[in-house]
């Protein structure tokens, strides 16, 4: 087995980003820290394991049907949907190895560009990485339900649980582990071996959906060697859009509650009115009624082969709902669209898995 480096990818690309090089049977050959300036130097091969913050990835334990491999990252991104912000083409999802018989996979999500600009960030380190994994991946799954293991990366905190894996801020981590015993990995030794044993056998690789690099590929090296010493990472820039847009988004909600209150004073008074207002929306008549929307599902149902309405019910309390069964976790997207190029909007409410077939909860309403 070839020597194996590990990397710890730092949250400035001003730090170094310290390294280990590891022998075929685990024992350390050497230590030292890479950084633009100072790039890792040809020389033998090896394979290279690259440990990124882990709270820019998003992880879970799903229960996933059987398939290959893409039909088990579109599961996963199905079943993630509801905890994701982005659009689904700006997300990476990858799935790690089977376990045993009916045991829940692990399931990885992380933004596209930020995994470009880990990769390119390796490349302005004279590195091409054959593994990516999260800081929290590197620490064992401790014995107990009632116990999370963590360890300090950098000014995180990664805790490890039975079927969990977060990274956060210090200050949160009493919140997230509640009632749950915090045990800390401080020894330095004892990280070093854990970190070692993951890089040997790693859990999950976020390269496993990245798309294939060019060889124009790596122009943020360039652009690297030619800026000054102290370069933010791209992360830090990422994170900065993301606090101007919560910034933005709050202005907007704040507009959208004083629309709502001049419109429609009963909504006003509960304790979200944008969310009442969506509520209401989604039971809202479509355009035409229920025979409107019947026909329209229909016409939507054609474009998905294999795809059978089950029940459609009308509802004044709830509106117009329905229940759909199809082959394929993506076939609602053809359906939403088919139903929004006829004036409705489609909400899914419920998703499961029956013998090989999705079956889906949906309400038709107006488009808002």
């Amino acid at each position: 087995m070839k020597p194996i480096r590990l990397i710890l990818v730092p949250g400035m690309a001003s730090a170094p980003a310290p390294y280990l090089i590891v022998s075929g049977d685990g024992l350390v050959l050497e230590r030292g820290s890479l950084s633009i300036e100072t790039p890792a130097p040809g020389g033998e091969k090896m394979r290279t394991v690259a440990i990124v913050p882990g709270a820019d990835v998003a992880l879970r334990w799903l229960d996933l049907p059987a398939g290959g491999g893409a039909q088990l990252r579109t599961a996963a991104a199905w079943a993630m949907r509801e905890m994701l912000a982005g659009e689904p083409d700006r997300l990476s999802t990858v799935v790690g190895a089977p376990g045993r018989a009916g045991e829940a996979r692990l399931a990885a999500v992380v933004s596209r560009s930020l995994l470009t600009a880990w990769v390119d960030y390796l490349e302005a380190l004279g590195i091409v990485a054959d593994v990516i994994l999260p800081d929290v991946m590197t620490l064992p799954e401790p014995d107990g339900d009632d116990v999370l293991l963590t360890a300090a990366f950098g000014e995180a905190v990664a805790l490890r649980g039975r079927r969990f894996a977060v990274t956060v801020q210090p200050d949160l981590v009493d919140l997230v582990a509640g009632a749950r015993h915090v045990r800390p990995l401080e020894d330095p030794a004892e990280l070093e071996r854990q970190l070692i044993a993951a890089a040997r056998a790693p859990a999950i690789n976020l390269l496993d959906d990245a798309p294939k690099r060019s060889k124009a590929a790596g122009s943020w090296k360039r652009t690297a060697a030619l800026a000054a010493a102290v370069v933010l990472s791209p992360l830090v820039l990422i994170l900065a859009a993301a606090a101007r847009d919560d910034l933005a988004a709050s202005h907007m909600q704040k507009q959208a509650r004083e629309m709502i209150a001049a419109a429609d004073p009963e909504l006003a008074a509960t304790p979200d009115p944008v969310a009442a207002l969506r509520a209401r929306a989604n039971i809202a008549p479509p355009p035409g009624g229920t025979v409107a929307a019947a026909a329209s599902l229909y016409a939507a149902l054609e474009s998905v082969e294999g795809a059978e309405l089950d029940i459609l019910i009308a509802d004044p309390g709830e509106g117009v709902k329905a229940t759909l069964t199809h082959p394929a976790y993506g076939d609602m997207d053809r359906v939403r669209s088919a139903l929004a190029e006829a004036g409705m909007a489609m909400n899914e409410t419920g998703t499961a898995d029956e013998g090989g077939r999705v079956v889906s909860d949906i309400t038709i309403g107006g488009l808002s």
